[in-house]
């Protein structure tokens, strides 16, 4: 923990790290680096650029944030040990991460997820030390870098903290972690909720990134195109639906208003392709397991079925292998650097 004089006593302040330093954990970093916590990013392919111009972010609702002086490291064994780690990566790297985590944990860190995808955290804690809590954050956000270390936020920015597993053993425990996470995020002047059922938390963020994500591939579009058509919208709706009905087999019981919402949201976010179409068009591969394969299978599990999104998963394998198959021309970002847009109820 790191000690910094405020007012008439010593106040003690967790050291944060950041792996993945791209949309999400540029935005949030910098976020709370302005409000006065020690920062450190982890950084490959935007490293020469970010040592020379710095981290910028640029937000009509907070202002601009400029970090010239920024804590950037090359490699995870290079950063201090962090007390919160927030990681941000791609789900498609999960199987890589757990190493670097442990490299620049302090004991007893706090590993907040902030993916998409269902139960991603599932993939990450078996290779982690029991004694380290980790958090799932489910980000309600519209925001993108546009440039290596410049991420430009245009909407909302809230998250949603849930325990999901480490040596916490009562509720009062992890309801203190997560009240501390939260806490953190407030500082910042970000909004934070502390959410009960995590998995729950997750299903409701499928109900836009699955039609969302997908349909901005398959059909080439923004998200204010896709949610203002009638058959698109249609469609998504569909899909929101077919989630709702499996979700409620499963437990998750949702707010039955909650498809015509998200579907009214995305209609007022303008200029806006989600995080699945910039890795399609930078010849990435495309986080398909975590946003469709796996709620797939749990769906199955139940005895559910959902039609509609299984033609978009089938649709979306076929264009991400044909995709990636020679490499692209673009190059795209690696594991670390999660460089994509992310979208208010859609990354």
């Amino acid at each position: 923990m790191e000690k910094g004089i405020s007012g008439q006593e010593a106040k003690y302040r967790p050291t944060i790290g950041v792996l993945g330093s791209g949309a999400i954990g540029g935005f949030y970093g910098m976020m709370l680096a302005r409000a006065g916590f020690a920062v450190h990013f982890l950084l490959r392919g935007d490293y020469e650029t970010v040592a020379r111009n710095g981290l910028h972010l640029r937000s009509a609702q907070y202002g601009d944030v400029d970090l010239n002086t920024a804590h950037i490291y090359r490699r995870a064994d290079q950063m201090p040990k962090c007390d919160w780690i927030l990681v941000s990566t791609k789900t498609t790297g999960n199987l890589a991460l757990a190493p670097k985590i442990a490299e620049c944990a302090a004991p007893g860190a706090r590993i907040l997820v902030l993916q998409n995808g269902l139960d991603v955290e599932d993939q990450i804690r078996p290779a982690l030390p029991d004694s380290m809590h980790v958090v799932g954050g489910v980000c309600y956000i519209c925001a993108q870098r546009v440039a290596p270390g410049v991420i430009e936020h245009q909407a909302l920015g809230a998250v949603h903290l849930g325990y999901h597993s480490g040596p916490a053993a009562t509720t009062a425990e992890k309801q203190a972690i997560l009240a501390e996470g939260a806490s953190l995020f407030r500082t910042a002047g970000v909004e934070a909720e502390v959410v009960t059922d995590l998995s729950t938390e997750r299903w409701r963020k499928l109900l836009s990134n699955v039609p969302f994500n997908g349909l901005s591939v398959l059909l080439d579009s923004e998200l204010k195109q896709l949610a203002s058509d009638q058959d698109s919208s249609r469609l998504a709706l569909d899909m929101m639906r077919e989630l709702m009905a499996c979700g409620e087999k499963l437990g998750y019981r949702l707010p039955s208003e909650m498809p015509q919402r998200a579907l009214t949201q995305a209609a007022s976010i303008p200029d806006y392709r989600p995080s699945m179409y910039q890795d399609y068009i930078n010849h990435r591969p495309m986080e398909l397991d975590a946003i469709y394969a796996a709620p797939l299978a749990a769906a199955a599990e139940a005895g559910c079925s959902m039609p509609k999104v299984e033609a978009l998963y089938q649709a979306l394998r076929f264009i991400d292998a044909r995709n990636n198959h020679d490499g692209g021309e673009h190059g795209g970002s690696e594991p670390e650097q999660q460089d994509e847009p992310k979208a208010a109820l859609v990354n």
